[in-house]
């Protein structure tokens, strides 16, 4: 079923899936072991990617291998079974118009009662056929935090001007998450957030401007994580830019990316840079730096990926953009490593945007809307009688 869509209105959009519901009590998983943080050096990394390339060596083992490492991530997830795809009951309204592109403040429910809250950016000109883009973010908080800050709107806004329809989405306890009263540290933020990434795809392949076979996604730190979880569990994500994120040794801080064993059990261990593998074939940019986690990239975690892509005879879908003067974040150096990225896996019209002369994507053109034009709720608007109270124990 389509999406109707219509300006500064309740759209709902109802989605059904026979795959049977989650178990509400899952199996306890023998030997899980929470790979957090610095769980090991870097000189261990090394031998751990040792140790798991000789698991594999051609594509038909190293599929055997990817779909263990995906079973793991959704059983530790407590994803398996998928859950039901209920109603997304999908809200889009307020729609602004910009120099070249359009935003809406856009939610819909991840599972009922609790709703993902977003921004939904589109082409001031569309065809109906055209990409679509999650833009999930990291851990950067305040009023202007996540998907509210500068440096995301200016991403969605720049490939929403190429002709992308982008999606940019609160993680729990950030944005309006965090306004109407949740907190990050939800004892199922892992959880909700990996299910909320898979729905927002449900999302954008319903939209009825949006191409179901091209989908792409790019985030940053926590975002990253995010980035390559989400395409490495769901094949309908083509292509995937996590930045700052991919490393052999670092897990990730927040229980939101390494609180729930995904990593490690008495049957298999895995890292971040082995899960971040699992795109292959898709097209895959690890975009790293030298002044965090990923400063090991080019000669560590891209060599053992490139070995994976190899396999399939795709070396050329995966890259590396390493910039080792930078630190952590997805400023403007790392929004230009990605635009071209995203613009030729994508086939998105750079015209107008791409400065030929200096090879930069043109930025200056966005708005960066104040955080209360952003709010999908708010007093003329109100949440939905039936949203869940904030910190509820969500049901799969």
């Amino acid at each position: 079923m389509k999406l109707l869509h219509a300006a500064a209105v309740t759209v709902l959009l109802v989605l059904q899936n026979p795959v049977a519901p989650a178990q509400d009590t899952p199996p306890k998983i023998p030997g899980a072991v929470l790979c957090q943080g610095n769980y090991q050096t870097e000189d261990e990394a090394v031998r751990q990617l040792e140790r798991l390339a000789a698991t594999w060596t051609n594509q038909e083992e190293w599929q055997v291998r990817a779909k263990q490492i995906r079973q793991q991530i959704l059983v530790g997830a407590k994803l398996d079974p998928l859950p039901e795809r209920t109603p997304l009951n999908a809200i889009i309204r307020n729609k602004r118009r910009f120099n070249g592109y359009t935003v809406e403040s856009a939610a819909f429910e991840a599972r009922p009662g609790f709703f993902v809250y977003g921004n939904l950016y589109r082409p001031l000109k569309s065809d109906g056929n055209r990409p679509g883009i999650l833009c999930p973010h990291g851990h950067a908080r305040g009023r202007e935090g996540g998907r509210l800050r500068p440096e995301q709107q200016h991403r969605c806004a720049t490939l929403a001007r190429m002709g992308a329809v982008v999606f940019s989405y609160d993680m729990v306890g950030f944005g309006d998450s965090e306004y109407l009263g949740w907190n990050h540290q939800h004892e199922q933020a892992l959880t909700l957030q990996t299910w909320s990434s898979i729905r927002a795809v449900d999302f954008l392949q319903f939209l009825d401007d949006v191409n179901a076979d091209q989908i792409g996604v790019t985030g940053c730190s926590g975002g990253g994580t995010q980035t390559f979880l989400l395409t490495a569990i769901d094949d309908r994500v083509k292509v995937a830019v996590p930045v700052v994120m991919v490393s052999a040794h670092f897990f990730g801080g927040c229980n939101c990316e390494s609180g729930m064993p995904i990593h490690k059990t008495a049957n298999l261990e895995t890292n971040n840079a082995e899960i971040a593998a699992l795109a292959a074939p898709r097209p895959l940019l690890l975009v790293s730096v030298g002044g965090d986690w990923t400063k090991n990239t080019p000669k560590v975690e891209y060599p053992y990926i490139r070995s994976v892509f190899k396999t399939f005879g795709a070396e050329d879908q995966v890259e590396n953009k390493h910039f080792p003067d930078e630190g952590h974040g997805y400023q403007e150096s790392k929004r230009q490593a990605m635009y071209p990225f995203m613009v030729k896996h994508l086939k998105l019209n750079s015209a107008g945007v791409l400065d030929p002369a200096t090879g930069l994507f043109d930025e200056t053109a966005n708005t960066i809307e104040p955080v209360d034009d952003m709010r999908v709720f708010d007093d003329s608007f109100p949440l939905p009688m039936h949203t869940l109270k904030p910190g509820s124990i969500v049901k799969f």
